[in-house]
């Protein structure tokens, strides 16, 4: 049994037609969702993402009828309209890849075997990084690998308008345009608005948050500093841009939280918040205030020590003064 992809005799092929259904064949940990990214993402259908849709579990493996079912139907509606579709699954069985053959010919749209060759021993490296929900056992691995590098010969006898090798592909022009392009968008680039404010608190804080930030610009809250909030129904949480933290010019964020030196106080007290972790942690914890809070009243750290130490000599002061008191008071009694 062949154990690599080299020293077939199947013809070198490059051409990748528009539209086509594009099947990546490879084992679990080969690299196929990377190529599958050099693709729009409207244009890849992922098995682990259908998966996750039937079942909340990517790596539930009895799942998988019902995630091919639903992906199939999808692929049939895109190959309706003649859609460039790449398939990001295994497909090293050949009655899986007969299948989608036969469905890209009964809508008269080319096919394309596009293999991923990387060796075995990687892919079964690549399994440690993974969860343990999305992990293939090394068994596994080995065999779809096996599976590809036989199916390999006979692809085009299989169906296949065209026979690729991902290792003479180009591929990273389009990666690198389509993140260009977004980047362009982001940032105004492309005569629009961008994201402009927002840019950093997607950087921050990631796009989830986006949807639920607006700015509460003239609040006079951070001493002039700009302040925007998060708000979802009844939950609400306030941040401060700051501009020049530690005087060094450098940005970041500083979240509104009550007073942690004094239950007490309703001062506006402040915390550096680096991701959105740090939120998570702040909204959902009574004791998760950063050792770095400011309260506008009572200061930070630094401060409420050095008035704990006051306090301290004041203590020593009195109980000095108690003594000297007592003393008076023995005299009296004597006299």
């Amino acid at each position: 049994m062949k154990t690599t992809f080299d020293g077939t005799m199947q013809p070198l092929d490059t051409t990748i037609p528009d539209p086509a259904l594009i099947v990546l064949i490879g084992a679990a940990g080969s690299g196929k969702s990377t190529w599958a990214s050099t693709w729009p993402s409207t244009q890849v259908l992922e098995l682990d993402q259908f998966r996750a849709m039937v079942s909340d579990e990517a790596g539930d493996q009895s799942a998988t009828l019902s995630a091919v079912n639903v992906m199939h139907t999808v692929l049939e509606a895109r190959l309706a309209r003649k859609r460039t579709t790449v398939i990001d699954a295994t497909n090293t069985e050949e009655p899986v890849r007969a299948g989608l053959v036969q469905m890209a010919r009964d809508y008269g749209v080319p096919t394309v075997a596009f293999v991923v060759s990387t060796p075995a021993s990687v892919c079964v490296e690549r399994q440690a990084a993974r969860t343990p929900d999305r992990a293939v056992p090394e068994g596994v691995v080995r065999r779809q690998h096996a599976e590809a590098v036989a199916a390999f010969p006979q692809l085009r006898s299989e169906g296949f308008d065209h026979v690729v090798l991902a290792d003479n592909i180009h591929r990273l022009e389009p990666l690198l345009k389509r993140a260009s392009d977004t980047r362009r968008r982001e940032l105004g680039w492309d005569g629009g608005d961008g994201l402009g404010g927002l840019l950093l608190v997607r950087r921050t804080f990631g796009p989830e948050v986006l949807p639920l930030w607006r700015w509460r610009d003239n609040s006079p809250l951070a001493g002039g500093d700009r302040v925007g909030e998060i708000s979802l129904g009844p939950d609400r949480l306030v941040l401060a841009l700051r501009t020049d933290v530690d005087g060094k010019g450098d940005v970041g964020f500083d979240l509104l939280v009550g007073c942690p030196h004094d239950h007490d106080c309703d001062a506006p007290a402040w915390q550096p918040v680096f991701s959105v972790t740090d939120l998570l942690k702040a909204h959902t914890s009574d004791t998760g205030l950063h050792p770095e809070a400011v309260c506008s009243v009572h200061g930070g750290p630094d401060d409420v020590d050095q008035e704990a130490d006051d306090h301290a000599r004041g203590m020593d002061d009195d109980a000095e003064g108690r003594a000297d008191l007592e003393a008076q008071y023995a005299d009296a009694v004597r006299a």
